[in-house]
């Protein structure tokens, strides 16, 4: 059954090019477009599309506000938004993040109609192949006990927990470091706030986005929380109860500063997995040149990136918590980091917090 997509958009180039690039994806019908919020929620009702891509900025209704109405109707359509490449179009787009948007994506800047076709079209193919998994694995668990369909992608078995490795000597861990993706900016904020004021570590996050999109995140968590968060400078010292979130289109790792202080270092080193910055690039690091002991998490996201560097982290003791499926937008990271036998955990997002801080006092399993 083909994935039924609304495109909503103020702008016609716009939207000739994101129907054309969804048409040349397999198993997508393009059912329908809309220059306005309320015209898009005229459209929703009378088309009931599996997924809508949304413009932020436009005329009459906004995307936010599209957001909060299919919200508050209790549409079960999924929204991919496509954010303008600003600082204000990083800040919508954080905040259509955290009201439940599934991904974004960027609209190309180039003047050539058929290249921004097919940058659009390449930024779609992940973030729908993601949505299409996600739906199909929440009609399987909707699905009464017995029932099957036809051709669909059989359930994964549910991750099982590897035993926890206890600390080498039992003692408390002092550092944090997260690595998350797709579905991050609200998975970041169910985590981040419930993270106490006292917190006796630093944070270090790597979250895939491009430029601009990480500094709204960080002043975006900032608001919510009794930690400071900010976007990481280079050349900065980590404190505890700081949060560092690895500026979008660089590296981040850490080096020993002065004395016994960790320093924080952002590079234009290459991507790595296709991503810049990398999960693997900064867990690597902190395995190599941390002398403390870690709490790594692996939280929702598309792809592997992080399982290299958690293999690291494990040989020098850290502890491995990784998100559950259940609460992920998509497994792929976590569950890519479950299979390679490298998570001590496997908790609910709505648990993370508690285990971070549990093991930072050394309570340990």
């Amino acid at each position: 059954m083909k994935l039924k997509v609304l495109v909503v958009d103020d702008s016609a180039l716009f939207r000739r090019a994101i129907s054309e690039a969804l048409a040349l994806l397999p198993d997508v019908e393009v059912i329908g477009s809309a220059p306005n919020g309320k015209i898009a929620l005229e459209r929703v009702a009378a088309f009931a599309p599996d997924l809508v891509t949304l413009d932020l900025e436009m005329p009459e209704m906004g995307g936010l506000e599209v957001l909060e109405e299919l919200r508050r109707q209790g549409r079960g359509c999924g929204v991919v938004v496509v954010s303008s490449f600003t600082s204000r179009g990083s800040e919508l787009t954080i905040k259509a993040l955290e009201r439940g948007a599934f991904d974004f994506i960027t609209k190309p800047s180039g003047g050539d109609v058929q290249a921004n076709i097919q940058a659009v079209r390449d930024a779609l193919v992940p973030v729908v192949a993601a949505y299409k998994r996600k739906s199909e694995i929440r009609a399987i668990l909707n699905r009464p006990a017995g029932v099957s369909a036809a051709g669909a992608a059989p359930l994964p078995p549910p991750p099982r927990p590897v035993p926890a490795a206890r600390q080498a000597d039992g003692g408390a861990s002092d550092l944090v470091v997260i690595g998350i993706s797709t579905g991050g900016p609200n998975a970041l904020a169910a985590l981040i706030p419930y993270l106490p004021a006292d917190l006796r570590a630093p944070v270090l996050i790597v979250q895939h986005m491009p430029p601009l999109f990480t500094q709204s995140l960080a002043k975006s968590l900032d608001a919510k929380s009794a930690l400071s968060v900010k976007e990481a400078e280079d050349g900065e010292v980590i404190r505890k109860g700081g949060v560092y979130i690895a500026p979008g289109g660089r590296q981040m790792k850490i080096a020993a500063g002065s004395g016994a202080d960790t320093v924080l270092r952002i590079t234009d080193e290459p991507p790595e997995h296709n991503c810049k910055p990398s999960v693997d690039y900064l867990f690597r690091s902190v395995a190599n040149q941390y002398a403390g002991r870690t709490v790594a998490v692996i939280m929702t996201g598309m792809g592997s990136d992080g399982v290299t560097g958690l293999r690291l982290l494990k040989r020098r003791g850290a502890h491995v918590i990784a998100q559950d499926e259940a609460s992920c937008v998509v497994f792929g990271m976590p569950g890519e980091a479950v299979k390679a036998g490298v998570v001590d955990q496997v908790v609910p997002l709505g648990r993370i917090a508690e285990e971070i801080v549990r093991n930072l006092r050394g309570g340990g399993l």
